[in-house]
């Protein structure tokens, strides 16, 4: 059997997808059952290593903190408080900038401009790097900020500690990010899941050093992410530049990526902005749990409902991250008939996985508290939880590819502003009216989110639906050219 190679960009044994469409879907835009199928199968064994690769990366930080909270209960609140306060002013906005490699190299890769992969990273690199500076200086003085929020001083001085010994972490996460998209676009996925698996693997190890052995205690755990993170970055930067499948993506460094940044600029920022929306909605929750009354009791449930919901929407953002690169390849290609089979593929696939998961939820309400928690108030409180926590996730899965095929299209601008209505005048003002003015309390915060992700789902749906996809493989082709670097000066 003939090697795949980078002429023939997508899943192995599909490889004649961006030749001719015609595996696919027809002139005609006719599709069968096998046709169907097929694509199941090549989304699964895209979403398959970005699902693991996606746990494996978010598990770095929650290892670390498992081993601070063996130092105490003040090491372990200051570093869950730490952890917190980067990913909102961090971790998130520098994962939405990354996005925009989603629709930039995708669609490149799929128009066969291999060598403008390598100039869309080197700009997302150099943007990235740059906005960590200030992030750098933000967390920095995380003590400080949080103190003036009106959180317990003891507390905030011991994450503003922990914060700042984590701060060569967001310059290795916004370099991890931009490999990530890089790979993933050109559908080069199990590279990433073994790298991030030998890093997860070796965390364990450093953590133990640094936090029990060096005498650091938690500042120890920071410095491990830190580690983790370059090592991770380290691992993937030497297979894009050693490694045959990325030499046609990957031709060096290049003056041309000092110029024409705007271009990415004015898609990454939308990115950061439909994200970011998102992400702060969720921590926002966890917030206003603390002002409910009984605070302990909602603020445990509402932080074990979202470590929960995070882990379980690891699935449906591995779907979208394959529908991303599935739609951006295709339209580049030019074959709109194909994108538009990859979003109702991804919209079945969604929905029978929030259905399966969901059910698994609602069956084990009764004994997951446990995982968390002896108390039998807390584990009565989480089982009640579930089925919300099961609706609210075939909603999330459901939004999540959703924004994937946003991604894939090029449509940031307008996903930041469904975002914007779903969650700050839809979701936001109905948990807090649930919450404290109806009083159903932290199950009314969540209850809210619920009704801004059902918005979401419906504006998303129906401009996909809406969605002329001749016009947008037009544009795909247009973006593409007008991104275009002539090969001889990018090298």
């Amino acid at each position: 059997m003939e090697k795949p190679g980078l002429d023939s960009p997508l899943i192995p044994g599909h490889t004649e997808v961006l030749v001719s469409g015609a595996d696919v879907v027809n002139e005609a835009g006719l599709k069968s059952d096998g046709e169907f199928f097929a694509e199941i199968k090549r989304q699964l064994c895209l979403a398959g290593p970005l699902i693991a690769s996606s746990l494996l990366q978010n598990i770095l930080q929650v290892i670390s903190v498992m081993f601070v909270g063996h130092l105490g209960e003040l090491a372990l609140s200051g570093a869950s408080m730490a952890t917190s306060f980067a990913g909102v002013t961090g971790f998130s906005f520098l994962l939405g900038m990354s996005t925009a490699l989603d629709t930039m190299c995708g669609q490149a890769f799929g128009a066969k401009q291999y060598h403008m992969l390598g100039i869309h990273m080197q700009r997302a690199m150099l943007a990235l790097t740059l906005v960590s500076l200030p992030v750098a200086v933000i967390w920095s003085y995380t003590g400080s900020i949080l103190k003036l929020c009106g959180q317990d001083p003891e507390i905030a001085t011991e994450a503003g500690l922990y914060a700042r010994w984590m701060i060569p972490t967001i310059f290795a996460y916004g370099l991890l990010q931009c490999h990530v998209r890089f790979l993933q676009t050109q559908n080069i996925v199990f590279p990433m899941m073994l790298s991030t698996g030998v890093t997860a693997l070796s965390h364990v190890l450093v953590c133990w050093l640094l936090v029990f052995k060096s005498g650091l205690g938690s500042k120890g755990a920071a410095v491990a992410i830190s580690i983790s993170y370059w090592t991770n970055v380290l691992l993937l930067a030497l297979y894009v530049r050693l490694s045959p499948a990325c030499k046609k993506t990957w031709i060096g460094f290049s003056r041309e990526a000092l110029h024409d940044m705007s271009t990415f600029i004015k898609l990454a920022v939308p990115s950061a902005t439909m994200v970011c929306f998102e992400f702060w909605s969720f921590e926002l929750l966890v917030l206003l749990s603390g002002i409910l009354p009984n605070p302990k009791l909602e603020t445990s449930v509402l932080s074990i409902s979202l470590n929960t919901a995070s882990m379980v929407f690891m699935v449906p953002f591995g779907l979208g991250a394959a529908v991303s690169t599935r739609v951006s390849n295709e339209l580049g290609a030019g074959h709109p008939q194909a994108a538009s089979l990859a979003v109702k593929v991804v919209v079945f696939l969604a929905i029978t996985e929030g259905l399966i998961v969901g059910l698994t939820m609602i069956l084990a309400r009764g004994i997951w508290g446990y995982a968390y928690s002896n108390v039998e108030e807390v584990v009565r409180y989480v089982a009640i939880m579930m089925p919300i926590l099961a609706t609210s996730n075939l909603l999330d899965g459901m939004q999540c590819v959703l924004s994937g095929v946003a991604r894939g299209c090029g449509w940031q601008k307008i996903g930041a502003l469904v975002n914007l209505g779903a969650y700050y005048i839809v979701g936001i003002p109905s948990a807090l009216l649930l919450a404290f003015v109806l009083h159903v309390g932290g199950k009314g915060l969540w209850m809210g989110i619920i009704c801004g992700l059902f918005v979401q789902v419906l504006l998303f749906s129906a401009i996909a639906y809406c969605t002329n996809w001749e016009k947008e493989a037009r544009k795909a082709k247009d973006r593409v050219i007008n991104s275009t670097v002539p090969k001889d000066t990018a090298t």
